[in-house]
């Protein structure tokens, strides 16, 4: 006989509010978060297509329609770019096109999401296993990712966790019944998400809250949510904004979203994106770690004690949700995001108990051969930054010794601990050495692997030679990164677009890629144009995996008449020079 969960309790209720312990992940949180924000370039293409647009809205004074510079971005809700659009307007103008201020509110959603996941876990498993639980899904790969791109799954994730956070209040009951506290974060939650990210907060808790029904034939702990009253609730809050853009796009914008980007996605896999059942299941070893050292044999643990309500509250959040995430045709690796908090707080627990004899250790050979495999993972991640620069410029830096050894030297550590038992300090070291890692390659190696960057390198170039207020098209090269950084007025098109372009902006230049460049010089010429190519700029676009030479052309007439060679930085230290 299962026991209710109403009448369960957790292992060990929480007790006094501690600020230091939150304090504490906030430190954590920056550690992990904060390097590269401020450096690293924006990334295309969806970062670069959110921030756009943020600064399109503040440009127009326009908050209800979503644009890239022509086209309506009828695809994701509007609340990632209102909050993007408060930080950009309190931290830089869009005018000075950085993009750090529009990263802000992801870097604040992820720490959000980890002090929630400590709460949920100082709960359902107590402080220790809790506070375990939230640094190993602030130390995860995929969360640092995510934190550092000015996207919606950081901020979803928050959303998330508070929604179940909630959950968990009515169905892993303690001495005090869930008040309205908890039935009112709850449903704000739901809406925000949804004004986030569409269905997916809300899918998550449905499924949560299925599998938890059908399991324990029992939905008299739903009676605390007040379904009806919440449901009004969430369509006060999310109604007003769905109302406004349906009447501004005559009903396009759920055309577009609902069928044209969710059912695609969910029907096929778009925009090749398209993988087999088991994609997440092959990629967790990285995207979790260092969590998925042990992800495998926590959730085997946890299924055999799954009539404990705690657990089985974390099985049910992550299990049904993963099977759905497998089967959906179009995967990305965020897509899964939401499920890694219950799954680190299974991991923690699963190492705190065997730690502390309350279940059998973690010794046995198949665990110790998955813990020694996955440390390749941190191996790799430090032997990146000696192999990113040397792949960007040829060129070998004595300081990406110290990430490489770091590294390597973890990794045996880490074993070695695992070996003697002493788990908890293994993975506090397989921590410890992904900051250690992570930070020198987000704020300096990866940044600086100018190769990378093709965007960067072309608007900082112009903008030195044209000023602030440069005019440019690009024919070849379509990376909404260039967008964002030289100005909304910038025009992705084709040669005889680029050529007619010049001839109406003379001062304009314009950016060819080398397998148009002779088609733009035909069309120049047959609009009776005399171009003069004043740089040229070689690197790789990560976007579509080539290798990329593109060329810069303006109008002699009022580009300047003066036979100078320019040098354009091309991967990095090198140089090259381009003769007019």
């Amino acid at each position: 006989m299962i026991e209710s969960p109403a009448q369960s309790t957790p292992p060990q209720v929480a007790g006094r509010l501690r600020p230091g312990l939150y304090l504490f992940l906030v430190l954590i949180c920056l550690v992990f978060f904060v390097p590269g924000i401020f450096t690293l370039p924006p990334v295309d293409r969806d970062e670069a297509r959110f921030a756009q647009a943020t600064t399109q809205m503040l440009e127009t004074g326009d908050f209800v329609r979503i644009y890239f510079q022509d086209e309506a971005r009828n695809k994701k809700p509007i609340a990632i770019y209102w909050l993007q659009a408060a930080s950009a307007a309190l931290l830089g103008s869009a005018q000075h096109r950085n993009i750090w201020p529009y990263r802000i509110p992801s870097l604040l959603g992820a720490i959000l999401a980890v002090l929630l996941t400590f709460s949920l876990g100082k709960r359902l498993f107590g402080e220790r296993t809790g506070l375990f639980g939230a640094v190993l899904t602030a130390s995860s790969l995929l969360l640092i990712m995510e934190a550092h791109l000015a996207t919606t799954d950081a901020v979803l994730l928050a959303t998330v966790l508070a929604a179940q956070v909630s959950l968990s209040r009515f169905y892993v009951r303690d001495k005090a019944p869930p008040g309205n506290g908890a039935f009112l974060t709850f449903w704000v939650a739901q809406a925000i998400g949804i004004l986030v990210k569409g269905p997916v907060t809300p899918l998550i808790s449905l499924l949560t809250i299925g599998c938890l029904s059908a399991a324990d034939r029992d939905l008299g702990w739903l009676r605390g949510i007040r379904p009806v009253r919440g449901l009004a609730m969430l369509v006060v809050l999310a109604s007003p904004w769905a109302i406004a853009i349906g009447l501004a796009t005559k009903g396009a914008f759920f055309q577009q979203s609902l069928g044209g980007d969710f059912l695609t996605k969910v029907a096929s896999g778009m925009e090749s994106h398209g993988f087999p059942p088991g994609y997440y299941v092959l990629l967790m070893p990285l995207a979790l770690w260092p969590a998925s050292a042990l992800a495998g044999a926590s959730v085997f643990r946890a299924w055999k004690t799954r009539s404990a309500p705690s657990v089985r509250f974390c099985l049910a959040w992550a299990a049904p949700a993963w099977i759905l995430f497998e089967l959906v045709p179009t995967k990305l690796p965020h897509y899964v995001l939401p499920l890694y908090p219950p799954l680190c707080l299974l991991v923690a627990h699963a190492i705190v108990s065997s730690e502390e004899g309350r279940t059998e250790e973690l010794g046995s050979r198949l665990i110790k051969t998955g813990y020694t495999a996955c440390q390749l993972v941190i191996i790799l991640l430090g032997l990146a930054a000696l192999v990113i620069p040397w792949i960007a410029g040829n060129h070998f830096k004595p300081a990406g010794l110290i990430p490489a050894v770091t590294g390597i030297a973890a990794a045996a550590l880490s074993t070695w601990k695992f070996f003697r038992r002493r788990y908890i300090q293994a993975t506090v070291v397989s921590i410890a050495a992904t900051a250690l890692v992570l930070a020198p390659l987000l704020q300096w190696v990866i940044p600086g692997a100018d190769w990378l960057w093709l965007s960067n390198n072309v608007a900082s170039a112009v903008k030195q030679t044209a000023g602030d207020n440069v005019l440019l098209c690009s024919s070849g090269y379509y990376e909404p990164s260039l967008v964002f950084l030289l100005g909304t007025r910038t025009r992705l098109t084709n040669p005889g677009g680029a050529a007619l372009f010049l001839k109406n902006n003379p001062e304009a230049l314009a950016l060819v890629a080398a397998g148009e460049d002779e088609a733009f010089k035909r069309e120049a010429t047959d609009k009776g144009l005399h171009v003069r190519q004043t740089g040229a700029f070689r690197g790789f676009n990560y976007s579509k995996g080539q290798k990329m030479l593109l060329r810069l052309y303006g109008n002699r007439q009022d580009a300047g008449t003066e036979e100078t060679d320019r040098t354009i930085s091309d991967c990095g230290d090198r140089k090259i020079q381009i003769h007019d």
